[in-house]
C-alpha cells in the first residue's frame, strides 16, 4: 500500500505540478537560437516528444518499484526516477521557451507506462531490469535521431538532448550490471512498435 501511495503521489506531481530539477539544465547560459517560425514549431514538437518520454520513464520506474520485493532494487529504481525528474524539468523548460506545450495525452502515456512497468516487475526482477535496458537503449537511439533533426541554431535544446542521451545510456548499463535478463526478440519488437506510435502521436498531440 505504501508503494502504491508513493506511485500515486509521483503521478500527480509528474502530470500536474511543475517539475523541479536537482541539477542545473545543460541549456543554462546558452542563448536562444534565431529560429524561424517553422523551426521553432519543429523544435517544440521534438521536445514535446522527449517530455513524453520522461513522463513514461517516471511511470515505468514507479510501476516497477511498487512491485519488487528487493529493497536494493527498489532504491535503485527510485533513484533512477529522481534522475529522470531532472530530464522532465529540462524538457518542460525547453517546451516553454520554444512557445510549445506538453502532450495533451500525458495521463494516458503515464498510465500505459506504469502498467507495463508493473507487469514486467511481476514476472521477475531480472525481467524488470531487462525491460529497463531495452527501454533505455531505444530511448538513446531515439534521442540520437533528435540530435540530427533538431535545428542547429537551437543549441540549448541540443545540449539538453545530448545530456539526456548520456544519462539514459548510463541507466541501461547500470541495469545490465544489476542482473538484467535479455528480453525475447518479439518483446523488443513490440516495444519498438509501441514507442513508434507514442512518439508519432506526441509529435502532434
Amino acid at each position: 500500500m505504501d508503494q502504491l501511495l508513493i506511485a500515486a503521489d509521483n503521478a500527480l506531481r509528474t502530470l500536474f505540478a511543475k517539475p523541479r530539477a536537482a541539477q542545473p539544465s545543460p541549456a543554462k547560459g546558452l542563448p536562444e537560437g534565431d529560429l524561424s517560425a517553422a523551426q521553432r514549431r519543429e523544435a517544440g514538437a521534438l521536445m514535446r516528444v522527449n517530455h513524453v518520454g520522461e513522463v513514461c520513464a517516471q511511470a515505468l520506474y514507479m510501476g516497477q518499484a511498487s512491485v519488487t520485493r528487493d529493497p536494493a532494487l527498489r532504491a535503485h529504481l527510485l533513484e533512477a526516477a529522481r534522475e529522470e525528474t531532472d530530464h522532465l524539468a529540462w524538457t518542460a523548460e525547453r517546451i516553454e521557451a520554444l512557445g510549445s506545450r506538453p502532450s495533451l495525452l500525458n495521463p494516458l502515456w503515464f498510465a500505459g507506462a506504469f502498467a507495463i512497468g508493473w507487469a514486467a516487475a511481476r514476472v521477475s526482477d531480472a525481467a524488470s531490469l531487462g525491460f529497463v535496458v531495452e527501454t533505455e537503449n531505444q530511448v538513446s537511439r531515439h534521442l540520437q535521431g533528435h540530435l540530427k533533426r533538431m535545428p542547429r541554431q537551437d543549441a540549448a535544446s541540443l545540449a539538453v538532448i545530448a545530456r539526456m542521451q548520456a544519462d539514459e545510456e548510463r541507466h541501461a548499463a547500470q541495469a545490465r550490471a544489476s542482473g538484467a535478463a535479455e528480453l525475447p526478440a518479439p518483446v523488443r519488437a513490440a516495444m519498438s512498435a509501441a514507442a513508434k506510435v507514442m512518439t508519432t502521436t506526441a509529435h502532434y498531440v
